[in-house]
């Protein structure tokens, strides 16, 4: 969840860092550090608590040269975000940057504390530089160290060293966090994500997991975790990073709403056409894999989680499979009884979730007929590590609040749902029902953000509120538990989500004039249930305020406020309600005075448990 930057170069790279750091910055904010080394013996090493600018700021005042050294910013783990928790870490000669978590710091630490060490920070990260240092005097070169080092790690890491005395190399370990290298002419780098390096190399290998890596100016050895030399495939990147430039919009995420329309369309290009969807993408033998397919198991984490929720209600009506849906973290640590003939499908923005990643190791072994990942990073862990998969194509996604992330996964997994019911026999006029009503969502999107003005008026009614509750019903239901998660992320207001038959079982107890009521309300067959759940709310004195079809038959009356929107087919009506919401939070966050794009605690890409 942290961003590494390392570079060995000719030239003075305190800038190549640094940029490389505010491209990562959506990864970790919490404080942030470079160190230098010249070769002549001159290294600097500057911490600073806080965004990637106040690091910026302070390498105005002082010159940092040299073409080797490591950056790093940092979401806290272990120890309050203060400079001296701050990476690089030091342990005299040896520096160090790592993202992960080390189980047995604890015993390490103490062990290192009887040798003589004296300990700076409260990181589980110094502990490292400190056994690198220790096991440095026992001999070898540093890669020898460092392998020497690693079989007394717990946890995960993905780590770049440096020795100070010798800053003519870098050495970095990959386990359970990635790390990338980026090949240049006369020069090497790496780093935890391929964005940090797109602006001085479009060439790169992704480590396996469990590799080490030794990289000088013009080389580049890796050794895998049985300690072989071994050749990994260079990848010539396609990846088009834009979002560095908000354009007219105030934030990120505001850009990443209104982007969502062109994302959707991207997703959809040359897998929807004549009433038919066609995954090709997918590789001559997926379709006798996916015949065999007769139950179908969804892992996430967080919104991609609720993805897989939605994706349940369509799976099991329109397909006639039926699906489970597990978040990752509960899915890797008990046992699971994996029904014949069960396809693993994961769920992740980044492709490098790590409790994920776990649970699509785990699968592995437990006996599922394959899997399959839906992603937005074609070289991602999760992706490689795959027997299929499907792009998202929503392009780079920065604010932590994930958007058209979300809806491009949906509308991935709603193709992936006809492509298998039509192997199961669905019906063709549902096949074109579920294209047309693809086809036609972006325009309708665009249409519904023509009303972002009158939710920005509606979000002031929120200014006070410090609890909120939403409503849905059936493949809506999801919907709601992610505009609660949303509101929670940005506005930091207290969120929940209830299906709507579920009021009665207890959320009633909460609800009165102080505690506003979000309830999503398509035109669908649940619609009169529905209201009759929002008559439940009224009577009680609460505030409603419901996004409706705006043939739905809700009208404004005293207590309760109808976002009128324009129809939607009922099957992608999940993805078009999110939208809104999503809208909301955001105006409720810009009230709250709240740092919408890099909301406090929080990072894009969860690569640690």
């Amino acid at each position: 969840m942290c961003g590494i930057v390392g570079a060995v170069a000719q030239r003075d790279i305190a800038e190549i860092l640094l940029q490389g750091l505010r491209r990562l910055e959506y990864r970790g904010y919490d404080s942030a550090g470079l160190i230098v080394a010249d070769g002549s013996g001159q290294v600097n090493r500057l911490r600073q608590v806080g965004k990637v600018q106040a690091l910026f700021d302070a390498t105005q005042q002082q010159e940092l040269r040299g073409g080797t050294g490591i950056a790093h910013t940092r979401w806290a783990t272990h120890g309050e975000p203060t400079e001296k928790n701050a990476h690089p870490h030091v342990s005299d000669n040896i520096a160090l940057v790592h993202n992960g978590i080390i189980e047995n710091y604890q015993s390490l630490r103490d062990s290192l504390i009887n040798k003589g060490y004296q300990f700076s920070s409260q990181t589980d990260t110094e502990v490292i530089a400190h056994l690198i240092h220790w096991e440095q005097q026992q001999g070898g070169s540093l890669l020898e160290v460092v392998q020497r080092v690693i079989p007394q790690l717990r946890g995960a890491y993905g780590m770049v060293i440096m020795d100070c005395r010798d800053p003519e190399r870098l050495i970095a370990a990959r386990s359970g966090s990635p790390l990338v290298v980026g090949l240049g002419v006369g020069e090497n780098f790496l780093a935890s994500d391929q964005l940090a390096l797109l602006p001085v190399t479009r060439r790169f290998i992704f480590l396996e997991e469990g590799d080490l890596v030794e990289i000088t100016r013009r080389s580049v050895h890796i050794v895998d975790q049985q300690g072989n030399s071994v050749e990994r495939q260079e990848v010539e990147s396609q990846v088009q990073y834009d979002a560095g430039d908000k354009g007219i919009y105030r934030h990120y995420m505001q850009k990443e709403i209104f982007e969502q329309p062109m994302a959707l369309k991207n997703t959809l290009a040359g897998r929807v056409s004549h009433g038919a969807v066609n995954l090709d993408e997918l590789g001559l033998a997926a379709d006798q894999l996916l015949a065999n397919v007769s139950h179908i198991q969804i892992i996430a984490c967080g919104t991609s989680y609720h993805a897989g929720m939605v994706a349940r209600y369509w799976f099991e009506s329109l397909a006639g499979l039926p699906c489970d849906v597990e978040i990752a973290s509960e899915f890797r640590y008990r046992k699971p009884a994996v029904r014949p003939g069960s396809l693993l499908i994961t769920l992740s923005q980044s492709g490098e979730t790590a409790d994920t990643l776990a649970a699509l190791r785990l699968s592995k072994q437990l006996g599922y007929l394959g899997s399959l990942a839906v992603c937005n990073v074609p070289t991602s862990s999760l992706v490689r590590e795959s027997d299929l998969a499907l792009m998202t194509k929503a392009g780079a996604e920065i604010g932590v609040a994930s958007t058209k992330a979300f809806t491009t996964q949906l509308a991935v997994l709603l193709m992936l749902v006809a492509h298998l019911g039509r192997l199961k026999g669905m019906d063709q006029l549902l096949e074109q029902q579920i294209v047309h009503g693809l086809q036609v969502l972006p325009a309708r999107i665009e249409q519904m953000l023509s009303l972002e003005k009158r939710i920005e008026a509606l979000a002031e009614d929120f200014s006070d509120k410090h609890h909120a509750l939403f409503l849905g019903r059936g493949d809506q239901y999801p919907i709601a538990m992610e505009g609660a998660l949303k509101l929670k992320e940005i506005s930091y207001i207290h969120a929940e989500a209830y299906a709507a038959g579920e009021l009665k079982h207890g959320p009633l107890a909460l609800i009165d004039a102080d505690m506003p009521v979000i309830v999503v309300a398509p035109n669908n067959e649940l619609l009169e249930k529905l209201k009759s759940n929002v008559e439940e709310v009224r009577a009680r004195g609460g505030q409603l305020y419901v996004f409706a079809d705006q043939a739905a038959g809700f009208v404004d009356c005293e207590g309760m406020t109808i976002i009128a929107l324009p129809h939607v087919e009922e099957v992608v009506a999940p993805i078009f309600y999110t939208v809104p919401l999503q809208l909301l939070s955001y105006y409720v966050a810009l009230i709250k005075g709240t740092d919408v794009d890099q909301p406090r605690n929080l990072a894009k890409s969860v690569t640690v448990e």
